[in-house]
């Protein structure tokens, strides 16, 4: 079957198609100039979904039938009121992932503001997950690099869909056992190098970029975090950090091998301000023995001067474990068909890139 690549950028949805071995194919754009926040195709059934941020006009949803290029507006998540109260807007949507397969029509929904949502019906419906939205702690939030704190990574447990694990910027992770109805904060042992020595290991003040479990292992987890590398081997409830990597520790994106959970991809940059990679260099950093050591992946890709960074959700692998892609916000597009030791670039003039998403068998 030939790979499919969604690229959602500042400028409009993008489809790279391979059809052979360092061969692809790009698709005339969807939503043209509109801003693409996020995109999917759902594994179960080939439904496509499209969220559209379109500032003044507000947030969009889109779905598109399996093989279609015909999309439907459908009715993005929405806060509900509180009395005669509007609910808050929603700022952004930030994730969005299937349920189960025993869930055939489920979708999660991750927000700025923090709110986490659910669908039973393909997204025609969405109700919010009250339980979270209240939950005391809610208070303690904060911003990271938006204005308001957001649910930008939500990891459904594949032989367990009850079991829903994400991860907030700037609120820590959360887990919950029973599909939503209750929460327990986790994430012990993450450390934000940003507050005081006495807060720092506060688990609802930290700020995991991205989180990502093992498909085949899903207990087994990575936090690219706003200052370190953190793994997890028991469904995210306690966090190593691993300090020796090189060259540096801050980045947004993680992927993980679908089937090795020692395998994993990061993109690092100099924090704060700056944003940059190290030393004008691109790279993607690999881990194949769990964090212990660290291989810099650079072959194929510029080496100077290069200023592209790699959001979050811009870091994808494949079901094979084999074929990777990232982009970048100068518009830089690359793909590796051997798990990062070479990079083919697909593009170097796409508008800023915000989410790279490989179409994925369940």
């Amino acid at each position: 079957m030939n790979q499919k690549l969604r690229i959602g950028t500042r400028k409009g949805l993008f489809i790279f198609e391979r059809t052979g071995h360092g061969q692809w194919r790009c698709s005339e754009p969807d939503f043209l100039g509109d801003p693409v926040s996020m995109a999917l195709r759902d594994p179960r059934n080939g439904d496509q979904y499209t969220a559209l941020n379109l500032g003044h006009f507000g947030v969009k949803l889109h779905r598109a039938e399996p093989g279609s290029r015909e999309w439907k507006e459908i009715e993005p998540p929405k806060f509900p009121k509180s009395g005669e109260e509007d609910g808050p807007a929603v700022e952004l949507i930030w994730e969005l992932v299937p349920g189960g397969a025993d869930q055939p029509a489920t979708l999660w929904a991750g927000t700025i503001p923090g709110g986490l949502f659910k669908s039973t019906d393909r997204g025609e419906n969405w109700t919010l997950i009250d339980s979270l939205w209240r939950r005391p702690e809610r208070e303690n939030w904060f911003g990271g690099g938006y204005d308001k704190p957001g649910i930008h990574s939500i990891c459904v447990h594949p032989n367990n869909t009850r079991c829903v694990r994400l991860a907030i910027s700037c609120g820590g992770v959360w887990e919950s056992l029973d599909a939503g109805d209750t929460w327990a904060q986790t994430g012990q042992g993450l450390r934000a190098a940003f507050l005081p020595p006495d807060q720092a290991y506060n688990p609802v003040s930290q700020d995991p970029h991205r989180m990502v479990s093992c498909p085949a292992s899903p207990d087994h987890m990575w936090i690219q975090h706003h200052n370190g590398v953190f793994r997890s081997e028991d469904g995210g409830h306690s966090w190593t950090e691993l300090t020796d990597v090189s060259p540096s520790v801050f980045g947004f994106a993680v992927a993980v091998h679908p089937q090795d959970p020692n395998t994993a991809w990061f993109a690092p940059a100099i924090k704060d301000e700056r944003r940059v990679p190290v030393d004008a260099k691109l790279i993607i950093n690999r881990t194949r023995d769990g964090g212990k050591s660290f291989t810099a992946l650079s072959n194929g890709l510029p080496q100077g001067p290069a200023y592209d960074l790699t959001y979050r959700h811009s870091l994808d692998v494949d079901d094979s474990g084999d074929l990777l892609a990232f982009g970048s916000t100068t518009g830089g597009l690359w793909v590796s068909e051997d798990q990062g030791d070479h990079w083919q670039c697909l593009s170097a003039h796409l508008p800023p890139i915000y989410v790279v998403r490989f179409d994925k068998q369940f």
